[in-house]
């Protein structure tokens, strides 16, 4: 198609289950002195992956805007420009939504 822009997606991409299943493989086996901090371990990866997917990205947009010098809160052009400086594949429209979400993430 000629003209049409291509949409970016922003995807977020968990390998928690992998990790906790990892953890739990280590607790099956784990001696007494291990296993406290593998269930603590457990009970962290589970706190983390039960994020919403909103907060993933905010958290990862936040990042990159903060690393470019900018608040999200209070430099929201500047906060989507340094996005889609980043990512050049960003949409104008994922990119607004993105710095909403770091916004309110932190």
């Amino acid at each position: 198609m000629f003209g049409a822009r291509a949409r970016a997606e922003v995807v977020v991409l968990r390998d928690s289950q992998a990790v906790a299943e990892a953890v739990r493989e280590a607790l099956a086996g784990a001696s007494a002195e291990e296993r406290p901090g593998l269930e603590r371990a457990a009970a962290l990866i589970a706190e983390r992956a039960g994020r919403p997917d909103a907060e993933v990205r905010g958290e990862w947009a936040r990042a990159v805007v903060t690393a470019a010098g900018f608040d999200p809160r209070t430099q929201e052009l500047q906060a989507i420009r340094a996005l889609r400086k980043a990512e050049p594949g960003l949409g104008l429209a994922t990119a607004v939504q993105l710095v909403r979400e770091a916004a309110a993430s932190g």
